[in-house]
């Protein structure tokens, strides 16, 4: 471990070097409405502004972390964020949504940077004890600001607009952008050569393992199913429940709460729970009871909101236990399996937005039902075990500990 005197200003730039991309998705969600109107698209087009920001977080969730290795964390870091300022600022100036959906792809190329390498930053720098609390300080921080971001991105769309509130995120970016570029240290070690190769062979070691698939599966649909929800969220509460945009801003608020609540206490609630297993079983019960009320009380504001509390509480308490398990296939490739298993569920994000937003019909039978479908997938692979039948807990692990407590862009770390 490094002398952690010469990094004591690294978490407030770590967390700031996260701002950007954590907020940058749900604070553009309110703006949906006037982004369809303003450059005359349908609703189904607008929300594949969420599908092409995945896509382009999922490719480049593959190669920042490989990159860093050769080039150095610094490097990446701020070749990366260059590239997000660049997907913002093409978003505040979109002429058209064929120019906006090509932004937001390279938005998301961009936003993907920060959250592979801040948490490989913390464990080039930290161990033992000092760096799980850095996990959950950086964790905890992560979790106020998908908190924040859709009553922010209310607010800001209704004073500035749409245009408006990607402004915001380039601004955000830029901040972060120059003070890592005054400030980030160079965190890695000796670079690695012929990397390309090796982490190929991981990889494919890693997709032949039933056990780490259905473990890395079970997070990474759940997810692409709460992102169904936030993508399509806008039109269904403003233009099919009426709400104005504060309206909408508070109910959304209500349901990220709920997510980065329960995953700011989900080791604590394992425990009340009796155990993994125990926890396993309640949240699986949990989601599947929460898409079932979606699907019978999705016709109002107050009966969508409270389904996908349950939903989200269900979610929350069950993605430490799993994605731990996931790390713990083969424990020498944490790195490799982190980053496969986020890559991986952009990528569902991906293909279940795309689909749901192509069959929309601006009521929440299509969202709900395809919420559905991936969640009863994943129920059952969420009881397959890893090697040795024992779950972890975050906590018990630095790895497991590694997760993405308040989930709801999509940007948890590596």
């Amino acid at each position: 471990m490094r002398d952690t005197r010469d990094f004591r200003f690294l978490p407030a730039l770590l967390v700031v070097a996260l701002s950007g991309a954590i907020v940058e998705l749900d604070m553009s969600v309110p703006g949906f409405p006037d982004i369809a109107r303003a450059l005359h698209a349908s609703e189904s087009t607008v929300q594949l502004t969420v599908t092409c920001n995945f896509l382009g977080y999922c490719l480049g969730a593959l190669v920042h972390g490989p990159l860093s290795d050769r080039f150095g964390r610094r490097a990446v870091m701020l070749a990366g964020n260059t590239v997000m300022l660049i997907g913002a600022l093409g978003c505040a100036l979109a002429p058209d949504i064929g120019f906006l959906l090509a932004s937001r792809f390279v938005q998301g190329i961009g936003a993907s940077t920060s959250v592979v390498l801040v948490f490989v930053i913390i464990a080039d720098v930290y161990d033992g004890p000092r760096m799980l609390r850095m996990f959950g300080l950086t964790n905890a921080a992560m979790s106020a600001l998908m908190t924040a971001a859709p009553a922010l991105g209310g607010v800001v769309n209704r004073t500035l607009g749409w245009r408006g509130t990607y402004t915001v995120v380039f601004a955000v970016t830029l901040a972060a952008l120059v003070l890592m570029a005054l400030f980030l240290p160079e965190t890695g070690g000796e670079r690695v050569k012929g990397g390309a190769r090796r982490v190929a062979a991981d990889y494919r070691r890693l997709l032949s393992s039933p056990r780490f698939l259905a473990a890395s599966l079970v997070p990474s649909l759940l997810f692409a199913a709460y992102m169904v929800f936030i993508a399509a969220s806008s039109f269904l509460y403003m233009d099919r429940f009426g709400l104005t945009a504060p309206g909408f801003a508070a109910h959304l608020l209500v349901v990220v709460a709920s997510f980065a609540v329960t995953s700011l206490y989900a080791t604590r609630l394992t425990s009340l729970l009796g155990g993994p297993e125990r926890t396993v079983a309640a949240a699986v019960a949990a989601t599947v009871a929460g898409v079932g009320l979606f699907l019978l009380l999705g016709d109002g504001p107050v009966g969508t909101t409270a389904a996908l509390v349950v939903f989200c509480v269900g979610f929350a308490a069950l993605y430490p236990v799993v994605f731990g398990r996931s790390l713990q296939v083969f424990p020498a490739l944490q790195g490799a399996a982190s980053s496969l298993t986020m890559s991986g569920r952009a990528l569902l994000v991906t293909l279940f937005t795309g689909v749901a937003s192509r069959l929309f019909t601006g009521d929440a039978t299509v969202t709900a039902a395809v919420m559905a479908a991936a969640t009863l997938v994943a129920a059952p692979l969420a009881f397959v075990k890893a090697g040795g039948g024992h779950g972890v807990v975050a906590g018990e692990t630095g790895a497991a500990d590694t997760g993405e407590p308040g989930a709801v862009s999509g940007r948890g770390p590596s």
